[in-house]
Protein backbone atom coordinates (compact mmCIF):
# COMPACT_ATOMS: atom_id res chain seq x y z
CA UNK A 1 0.00 0.00 0.00
CA UNK A 2 1.33 3.43 -0.96
CA UNK A 3 1.73 5.74 2.03
CA UNK A 4 0.29 9.21 1.42
CA UNK A 5 2.63 12.00 2.52
CA UNK A 6 0.95 13.80 5.46
CA UNK A 7 0.79 17.56 4.87
CA UNK A 8 -1.45 20.47 5.74
CA UNK A 9 -3.33 22.37 3.07
CA UNK A 10 -1.66 25.66 1.99
CA UNK A 11 -3.04 28.78 3.65
CA UNK A 12 -3.94 27.14 6.95
CA UNK A 13 -2.41 27.43 10.42
CA UNK A 14 -1.87 24.19 12.34
CA UNK A 15 -0.08 24.46 15.67
CA UNK A 16 1.71 22.13 18.08
CA UNK A 17 0.15 21.84 21.56
CA UNK A 18 2.36 24.47 23.26
CA UNK A 19 1.68 26.91 20.42
CA UNK A 20 -2.02 26.10 20.51
CA UNK A 21 -2.08 26.99 24.21
CA UNK A 22 -0.74 30.45 23.37
CA UNK A 23 -3.31 30.85 20.60
CA UNK A 24 -6.08 29.69 22.93
CA UNK A 25 -4.87 32.13 25.59
CA UNK A 26 -5.18 34.95 23.04
CA UNK A 27 -8.68 33.78 22.07
CA UNK A 28 -9.73 33.62 25.73
CA UNK A 29 -8.26 37.06 26.45
CA UNK A 30 -10.20 38.59 23.58
CA UNK A 31 -13.40 36.82 24.64
CA UNK A 32 -13.04 38.02 28.23
CA UNK A 33 -12.37 41.55 27.01
CA UNK A 34 -15.55 41.57 24.94
CA UNK A 35 -17.66 40.12 27.73
CA UNK A 36 -16.25 42.57 30.29
CA UNK A 37 -18.06 45.34 28.43
CA UNK A 38 -21.38 43.52 28.30
CA UNK A 39 -21.23 41.93 24.85
CA UNK A 40 -22.93 38.59 24.20
CA UNK A 41 -21.68 35.73 21.98
CA UNK A 42 -23.15 34.77 18.62
CA UNK A 43 -22.18 31.96 16.26
CA UNK A 44 -23.41 31.48 12.73
CA UNK A 45 -23.08 28.44 10.44
CA UNK A 46 -19.77 28.01 8.62
CA UNK A 47 -21.68 28.15 5.32
CA UNK A 48 -24.53 30.35 4.16
CA UNK A 49 -26.96 30.14 1.29
CA UNK A 50 -25.13 31.42 -1.78
CA UNK A 51 -27.71 34.06 -2.72
CA UNK A 52 -27.63 35.45 0.85
CA UNK A 53 -23.85 35.42 1.26
CA UNK A 54 -23.00 36.92 -2.11
CA UNK A 55 -25.59 39.70 -2.05
CA UNK A 56 -23.01 42.35 -1.21
CA UNK A 57 -20.07 40.77 -2.92
CA UNK A 58 -18.88 40.78 -6.48
CA UNK A 59 -15.71 41.10 -8.46
CA UNK A 60 -12.63 40.09 -6.50
CA UNK A 61 -14.58 38.99 -3.42
CA UNK A 62 -16.65 36.45 -5.33
CA UNK A 63 -13.49 35.01 -6.87
CA UNK A 64 -12.28 34.13 -3.35
CA UNK A 65 -15.44 32.36 -2.20
CA UNK A 66 -15.39 28.61 -1.52
CA UNK A 67 -18.59 26.93 -2.67
CA UNK A 68 -19.97 23.88 -0.84
CA UNK A 69 -21.43 20.98 -2.77
CA UNK A 70 -22.03 17.32 -2.00
CA UNK A 71 -20.56 14.66 -4.27
CA UNK A 72 -24.04 13.43 -5.18
CA UNK A 73 -25.21 16.91 -6.12
CA UNK A 74 -22.07 17.45 -8.21
CA UNK A 75 -22.55 14.18 -10.06
CA UNK A 76 -26.12 15.15 -10.87
CA UNK A 77 -24.90 18.40 -12.39
CA UNK A 78 -26.51 20.69 -9.83
CA UNK A 79 -25.02 24.08 -9.07
CA UNK A 80 -23.74 24.71 -5.55
CA UNK A 81 -26.25 26.63 -3.45
CA UNK A 82 -24.04 26.98 -0.35
CA UNK A 83 -20.78 28.88 0.23
CA UNK A 84 -18.32 29.23 3.12
CA UNK A 85 -18.45 32.62 4.83
CA UNK A 86 -15.61 34.97 3.83
CA UNK A 87 -16.12 37.36 6.76
CA UNK A 88 -18.41 37.69 9.78
CA UNK A 89 -20.14 40.91 8.72
CA UNK A 90 -22.45 39.48 6.06
CA UNK A 91 -23.55 36.60 8.35
CA UNK A 92 -24.20 39.20 11.09
CA UNK A 93 -26.36 41.25 8.72
CA UNK A 94 -28.38 38.14 7.83
CA UNK A 95 -28.60 37.12 11.50
CA UNK A 96 -29.87 40.50 12.70
CA UNK A 97 -32.40 40.80 9.86
CA UNK A 98 -33.68 37.26 10.45
CA UNK A 99 -33.96 37.55 14.24
CA UNK A 100 -34.77 41.27 14.46
CA UNK A 101 -37.98 40.76 16.45
CA UNK A 102 -36.26 38.51 18.99
CA UNK A 103 -33.22 40.70 19.66
CA UNK A 104 -32.83 43.52 22.15
CA UNK A 105 -31.47 46.76 20.67
CA UNK A 106 -28.90 48.14 20.86
CA UNK A 107 -27.67 44.63 20.08
CA UNK A 108 -24.16 44.16 21.49
CA UNK A 109 -22.64 41.03 20.00
CA UNK A 110 -19.24 39.46 19.62
CA UNK A 111 -18.36 36.62 17.27
CA UNK A 112 -15.13 34.59 17.23
CA UNK A 113 -15.06 32.08 14.39
CA UNK A 114 -13.09 30.92 11.37
CA UNK A 115 -13.70 32.43 7.94
CA UNK A 116 -12.54 31.25 4.51
CA UNK A 117 -11.09 33.00 1.47
CA UNK A 118 -9.58 31.46 -1.63
CA UNK A 119 -6.53 33.72 -1.65
CA UNK A 120 -3.17 32.74 -3.04
CA UNK A 121 -1.47 31.07 -0.09
CA UNK A 122 1.59 33.00 1.11
CA UNK A 123 3.13 34.18 4.38
CA UNK A 124 0.65 36.37 6.21
CA UNK A 125 -2.21 35.42 3.86
CA UNK A 126 -4.47 32.62 5.01
CA UNK A 127 -7.33 30.75 3.40
CA UNK A 128 -8.73 29.73 6.78
CA UNK A 129 -8.38 32.16 9.66
CA UNK A 130 -10.00 33.39 12.85
CA UNK A 131 -11.75 36.73 13.01
CA UNK A 132 -12.78 38.20 16.34
CA UNK A 133 -15.56 40.72 15.68
CA UNK A 134 -17.41 43.05 17.99
CA UNK A 135 -20.37 45.16 16.88
CA UNK A 136 -23.14 47.29 18.33
CA UNK A 137 -26.27 47.43 16.18
CA UNK A 138 -28.99 50.02 16.75
CA UNK A 139 -32.60 50.18 15.63
CA UNK A 140 -33.20 53.31 13.51
CA UNK A 141 -30.33 55.15 15.27
CA UNK A 142 -27.17 54.52 17.26
CA UNK A 143 -25.57 57.17 19.46
CA UNK A 144 -21.95 58.18 18.59
CA UNK A 145 -21.03 57.37 22.21
CA UNK A 146 -20.52 53.75 21.10
CA UNK A 147 -17.78 54.88 18.72
CA UNK A 148 -15.53 55.64 21.72
CA UNK A 149 -16.38 52.50 23.69
CA UNK A 150 -15.06 50.08 21.05
CA UNK A 151 -11.45 51.37 20.97
CA UNK A 152 -11.49 51.39 24.79
CA UNK A 153 -12.30 47.66 24.66
CA UNK A 154 -9.48 46.98 22.19
CA UNK A 155 -6.99 48.93 24.33
CA UNK A 156 -7.89 46.79 27.34
CA UNK A 157 -7.51 43.57 25.33
CA UNK A 158 -4.21 44.47 23.66
CA UNK A 159 -2.70 45.59 26.95
CA UNK A 160 -3.67 42.26 28.50
CA UNK A 161 -2.20 40.40 25.51
CA UNK A 162 1.06 42.28 26.14
CA UNK A 163 1.89 42.63 22.44
CA UNK A 164 4.08 45.70 22.97
CA UNK A 165 3.28 49.34 22.32
CA UNK A 166 0.35 49.90 19.99
CA UNK A 167 -1.78 52.80 18.79
CA UNK A 168 -5.37 52.92 17.60
CA UNK A 169 -5.67 55.50 14.81
CA UNK A 170 -9.15 56.86 14.25
CA UNK A 171 -10.89 59.40 12.07
CA UNK A 172 -14.31 60.16 10.59
CA UNK A 173 -15.05 59.95 6.88
CA UNK A 174 -17.39 62.96 7.19
CA UNK A 175 -14.41 65.21 7.91
CA UNK A 176 -12.66 64.64 4.58
CA UNK A 177 -15.87 64.44 2.55
CA UNK A 178 -17.21 67.59 4.19
CA UNK A 179 -13.93 69.43 3.64
CA UNK A 180 -13.81 68.42 -0.01
CA UNK A 181 -17.40 69.57 -0.47
CA UNK A 182 -16.58 72.90 1.19
CA UNK A 183 -13.66 73.25 -1.25
CA UNK A 184 -16.12 72.82 -4.11
CA UNK A 185 -15.35 69.13 -4.77
CA UNK A 186 -18.77 67.56 -4.31
CA UNK A 187 -18.74 64.98 -7.10
CA UNK A 188 -18.82 61.54 -5.42
CA UNK A 189 -16.52 59.86 -7.94
CA UNK A 190 -13.95 62.63 -7.71
CA UNK A 191 -14.08 62.47 -3.92
CA UNK A 192 -13.30 58.73 -4.12
CA UNK A 193 -10.27 59.44 -6.30
CA UNK A 194 -9.00 62.04 -3.82
CA UNK A 195 -9.45 59.64 -0.91
CA UNK A 196 -7.71 56.87 -2.85
CA UNK A 197 -4.65 59.10 -3.30
CA UNK A 198 -4.70 60.18 0.35
CA UNK A 199 -4.66 56.50 1.35
CA UNK A 200 -1.30 56.16 -0.46
CA UNK A 201 0.37 58.77 1.76
CA UNK A 202 2.43 56.26 3.78
CA UNK A 203 3.56 54.44 0.65
CA UNK A 204 4.47 57.22 -1.78
CA UNK A 205 4.98 60.27 0.46
CA UNK A 206 3.51 63.76 0.66
CA UNK A 207 5.06 65.28 -2.53
CA UNK A 208 3.65 62.59 -4.83
CA UNK A 209 0.24 62.68 -3.12
CA UNK A 210 0.19 66.47 -3.53
CA UNK A 211 1.03 66.09 -7.20
CA UNK A 212 -1.77 63.56 -7.63
CA UNK A 213 -4.28 65.86 -5.90
CA UNK A 214 -3.34 68.77 -8.14
CA UNK A 215 -3.68 66.50 -11.18
CA UNK A 216 -7.22 65.78 -10.01
CA UNK A 217 -7.99 69.48 -10.21
CA UNK A 218 -7.35 70.70 -6.64
CA UNK A 219 -5.81 74.15 -6.48
CA UNK A 220 -2.31 74.29 -4.99
CA UNK A 221 -3.50 76.16 -1.90
CA UNK A 222 -6.35 73.67 -1.34
CA UNK A 223 -4.04 70.65 -1.74
CA UNK A 224 -1.61 72.19 0.76
CA UNK A 225 -4.35 72.96 3.31
CA UNK A 226 -5.74 69.43 3.00
CA UNK A 227 -2.33 67.77 3.35
CA UNK A 228 -1.45 70.01 6.28
CA UNK A 229 -4.46 68.69 8.18
CA UNK A 230 -3.92 65.10 7.12
CA UNK A 231 -0.24 65.07 8.18
CA UNK A 232 -0.87 66.96 11.44
CA UNK A 233 1.29 65.46 14.21
CA UNK A 234 -0.04 67.35 17.22
CA UNK A 235 -2.37 66.14 19.94
CA UNK A 236 -6.00 65.26 19.34
CA UNK A 237 -7.11 68.59 20.82
CA UNK A 238 -4.67 70.51 18.61
CA UNK A 239 -5.95 68.79 15.47
CA UNK A 240 -9.55 69.44 16.48
CA UNK A 241 -8.62 73.11 16.96
CA UNK A 242 -7.04 73.16 13.49
CA UNK A 243 -10.22 71.70 12.02
CA UNK A 244 -12.37 74.28 13.77
CA UNK A 245 -10.07 77.00 12.42
CA UNK A 246 -11.00 75.92 8.88
CA UNK A 247 -14.45 77.42 9.60
CA UNK A 248 -15.97 75.04 7.04
CA UNK A 249 -19.74 75.31 7.22
CA UNK A 250 -20.69 72.20 5.26
CA UNK A 251 -23.14 70.16 7.39
CA UNK A 252 -21.33 66.85 6.73
CA UNK A 253 -18.06 68.36 8.01
CA UNK A 254 -19.76 69.86 11.07
CA UNK A 255 -21.40 66.53 11.91
CA UNK A 256 -18.08 64.71 11.62
CA UNK A 257 -16.32 67.31 13.76
CA UNK A 258 -18.95 66.98 16.47
CA UNK A 259 -18.64 63.18 16.47
CA UNK A 260 -14.84 63.28 16.61
CA UNK A 261 -14.94 65.76 19.49
CA UNK A 262 -17.33 63.50 21.40
CA UNK A 263 -15.01 60.49 20.91
CA UNK A 264 -12.01 62.43 22.25
CA UNK A 265 -13.94 63.47 25.37
CA UNK A 266 -15.33 59.95 25.91
CA UNK A 267 -11.93 58.26 25.54
CA UNK A 268 -10.65 60.34 28.45
CA UNK A 269 -13.68 59.48 30.55
CA UNK A 270 -13.15 55.79 29.77
CA UNK A 271 -9.61 56.04 31.16
CA UNK A 272 -7.84 55.36 27.86
CA UNK A 273 -4.23 56.59 28.03
CA UNK A 274 -3.52 59.49 25.68
CA UNK A 275 -0.78 57.63 23.81
CA UNK A 276 -3.01 54.64 23.00
CA UNK A 277 -5.08 56.53 20.42
CA UNK A 278 -4.29 59.01 17.68
CA UNK A 279 -6.62 61.18 15.63
CA UNK A 280 -5.35 60.56 12.10
CA UNK A 281 -7.24 62.02 9.13
CA UNK A 282 -5.11 59.99 6.69
CA UNK A 283 -7.17 56.87 7.40
CA UNK A 284 -9.09 56.67 4.15
CA UNK A 285 -9.35 52.94 3.43
CA UNK A 286 -12.76 51.37 3.50
CA UNK A 287 -14.52 54.67 3.15
CA UNK A 288 -16.86 53.27 0.50
CA UNK A 289 -18.30 51.02 3.20
CA UNK A 290 -17.97 53.06 6.38
CA UNK A 291 -20.10 56.14 6.87
CA UNK A 292 -18.55 57.80 9.93
CA UNK A 293 -15.85 56.77 12.38
CA UNK A 294 -13.03 54.55 11.08
CA UNK A 295 -10.32 52.74 13.06
CA UNK A 296 -6.94 51.16 12.30
CA UNK A 297 -4.66 49.64 14.96
CA UNK A 298 -0.89 49.36 14.57
CA UNK A 299 1.90 47.72 16.58
CA UNK A 300 4.22 50.73 16.96
CA UNK A 301 7.51 48.85 16.58
CA UNK A 302 6.27 46.92 13.55
CA UNK A 303 4.30 49.13 11.14
CA UNK A 304 5.03 46.51 8.47
CA UNK A 305 2.37 44.34 10.14
CA UNK A 306 -0.25 46.71 8.80
CA UNK A 307 -3.47 47.18 10.72
CA UNK A 308 -4.08 44.37 13.23
CA UNK A 309 -7.57 45.56 14.21
CA UNK A 310 -9.82 47.72 12.05
CA UNK A 311 -13.43 48.75 11.62
CA UNK A 312 -15.80 51.65 11.74
CA UNK A 313 -19.33 53.03 11.65
CA UNK A 314 -21.88 52.02 9.02
CA UNK A 315 -25.32 53.51 8.47
CA UNK A 316 -27.28 50.44 7.49
CA UNK A 317 -26.00 46.95 8.23
CA UNK A 318 -28.78 44.86 6.73
CA UNK A 319 -30.42 47.06 4.11
CA UNK A 320 -30.46 44.23 1.57
CA UNK A 321 -32.26 41.86 3.95
CA UNK A 322 -34.81 44.08 5.73
CA UNK A 323 -36.58 47.42 5.36
CA UNK A 324 -35.56 48.32 8.92
CA UNK A 325 -32.69 50.74 9.33
CA UNK A 326 -30.00 49.08 11.44
CA UNK A 327 -26.95 51.35 11.92
CA UNK A 328 -23.92 49.97 13.69
CA UNK A 329 -20.28 50.29 14.62
CA UNK A 330 -17.76 47.46 14.80
CA UNK A 331 -14.15 46.35 15.06
CA UNK A 332 -12.45 43.15 13.94
CA UNK A 333 -9.22 41.47 15.08
CA UNK A 334 -7.68 39.10 12.52
CA UNK A 335 -6.28 36.77 15.16
CA UNK A 336 -4.64 34.15 12.94
CA UNK A 337 -2.62 36.75 11.06
CA UNK A 338 -1.78 38.63 14.27
CA UNK A 339 -0.56 35.41 15.93
CA UNK A 340 1.57 34.55 12.90
CA UNK A 341 3.19 37.99 12.81
CA UNK A 342 3.88 38.06 16.55
CA UNK A 343 5.34 34.56 16.34
CA UNK A 344 7.69 35.59 13.51
CA UNK A 345 9.12 38.37 15.68
CA UNK A 346 9.17 36.43 19.00
CA UNK A 347 6.52 38.73 20.47
CA UNK A 348 4.01 36.11 21.57
CA UNK A 349 2.92 36.31 25.24
CA UNK A 350 4.38 33.77 27.64
CA UNK A 351 1.64 31.39 28.67
CA UNK A 352 1.87 28.75 31.42
CA UNK A 353 1.02 25.15 30.54
CA UNK A 354 -2.65 24.22 30.91
CA UNK A 355 -1.61 21.32 33.15
CA UNK A 356 -0.27 22.67 36.43
CA UNK A 357 0.67 19.45 38.21
CA UNK A 358 1.81 15.96 37.22
CA UNK A 359 1.22 13.26 39.84
CA UNK A 360 3.92 10.69 39.22
CA UNK A 361 3.55 6.95 39.73
CA UNK A 362 6.49 5.93 41.85
CA UNK A 363 4.96 2.77 43.31
CA UNK A 364 2.23 0.83 41.42
CA UNK A 365 0.96 -0.41 44.79
CA UNK A 366 -0.05 3.20 45.57
CA UNK A 367 -1.97 3.81 42.33
CA UNK A 368 -5.25 4.34 44.19
CA UNK A 369 -3.51 6.96 46.37
CA UNK A 370 -2.32 8.82 43.27
CA UNK A 371 -5.74 8.70 41.64
CA UNK A 372 -7.57 9.94 44.74
CA UNK A 373 -5.01 12.76 45.17
CA UNK A 374 -5.60 13.83 41.56
CA UNK A 375 -9.35 13.94 42.19
CA UNK A 376 -8.85 15.93 45.38
CA UNK A 377 -6.66 18.51 43.62
CA UNK A 378 -9.08 18.85 40.69
CA UNK A 379 -11.91 19.53 43.12
CA UNK A 380 -9.70 22.25 44.59
CA UNK A 381 -9.48 23.88 41.16
CA UNK A 382 -6.13 22.68 39.81
CA UNK A 383 -5.43 21.16 36.40
CA UNK A 384 -3.84 17.83 37.17
CA UNK A 385 -2.53 14.92 35.09
CA UNK A 386 -1.91 11.48 36.54
CA UNK A 387 0.93 9.45 35.05
CA UNK A 388 -0.93 6.16 34.67
CA UNK A 389 1.67 3.62 33.59
CA UNK A 390 4.69 2.26 35.46
CA UNK A 391 7.93 4.00 34.42
CA UNK A 392 11.17 5.16 35.94
CA UNK A 393 10.80 8.43 37.83
CA UNK A 394 13.42 10.07 35.63
CA UNK A 395 11.35 9.29 32.53
CA UNK A 396 8.22 10.75 34.13
CA UNK A 397 10.03 13.96 35.15
CA UNK A 398 11.48 14.33 31.65
CA UNK A 399 7.99 13.92 30.24
CA UNK A 400 6.68 16.70 32.52
CA UNK A 401 9.61 18.96 31.63
CA UNK A 402 9.20 18.49 27.87
CA UNK A 403 5.44 18.99 28.12
CA UNK A 404 5.95 22.21 30.09
CA UNK A 405 4.23 21.01 33.27
CA UNK A 406 5.84 23.08 36.06
CA UNK A 407 5.22 20.89 39.14
CA UNK A 408 5.47 17.17 39.86
CA UNK A 409 4.15 15.48 42.99
CA UNK A 410 5.99 12.40 44.21
CA UNK A 411 4.70 9.95 46.80
CA UNK A 412 6.77 6.88 47.52
CA UNK A 413 6.56 4.36 50.31
CA UNK A 414 8.60 6.65 52.58
CA UNK A 415 6.40 9.74 51.96
CA UNK A 416 3.23 7.67 52.31
CA UNK A 417 4.29 6.25 55.67
CA UNK A 418 4.93 9.78 57.00
CA UNK A 419 1.72 11.22 55.48
CA UNK A 420 3.81 13.57 53.33
CA UNK A 421 4.11 14.52 49.67
CA UNK A 422 7.15 15.74 47.76
CA UNK A 423 6.62 18.69 45.38
CA UNK A 424 9.25 19.01 42.70
CA UNK A 425 9.51 22.39 40.96
CA UNK A 426 10.85 21.50 37.51
CA UNK A 427 11.49 25.09 36.50
CA UNK A 428 13.34 26.17 39.63
CA UNK A 429 14.90 22.71 40.00
CA UNK A 430 13.97 22.62 43.68
CA UNK A 431 11.79 20.42 45.86
CA UNK A 432 9.73 20.68 49.02
CA UNK A 433 8.39 17.95 51.30
CA UNK A 434 5.33 18.76 53.36
CA UNK A 435 2.36 17.09 55.06
CA UNK A 436 -0.35 16.07 52.61
CA UNK A 437 -2.90 17.90 54.79
CA UNK A 438 -1.12 21.20 53.98
CA UNK A 439 -0.76 20.51 50.25
CA UNK A 440 -3.76 22.39 48.89
CA UNK A 441 -3.11 25.55 50.92
CA UNK A 442 0.60 25.56 50.10
CA UNK A 443 -0.09 24.98 46.39
CA UNK A 444 -2.03 28.26 46.21
CA UNK A 445 1.16 30.24 46.82
CA UNK A 446 3.34 28.01 44.66
CA UNK A 447 0.99 28.09 41.64
CA UNK A 448 0.35 31.82 42.04
CA UNK A 449 4.10 32.43 41.98
CA UNK A 450 4.37 30.36 38.77
CA UNK A 451 1.60 32.29 37.04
Amino acid sequence: MTIIQPRTAPGTLELLPRQQMVFQHMLDTIRRGFERFGFVPVETPVFELKDVLLTKSGGETEKQVYFVQSTGSLQQGHEADLALRFDLTVPLARYVAEHERELVFPFRRYQIQRVYRGERAQRGRFREFYQCDIDVIGKDKLDPAYDAELPAIIVRIFEELNVGEFTIHFSNRKILLGLLASFGIDDAEKQKLVLRDIDKLDKIGRPKVREALVDLGLKDIIADRLLSLITHTGSKEELLAALRAEKAEHPVFLQGLMELSQIVVSLKALGVAENRTRLNLAIARGLDYYTGTVYETFIDAHPEFGSVCSGGRYDDLAGLYTKSKLPGVGLSIGLTRLYDQLNMHNLLPQVPHNVQILITQLDPQLSSVYLSLGTELRHAGYNVENYLEPAKLDKQLKYADRAGIPLAIIIGENEQSKGNVLIKDLMAKSQLELPRTELINRLKNIIHHKD
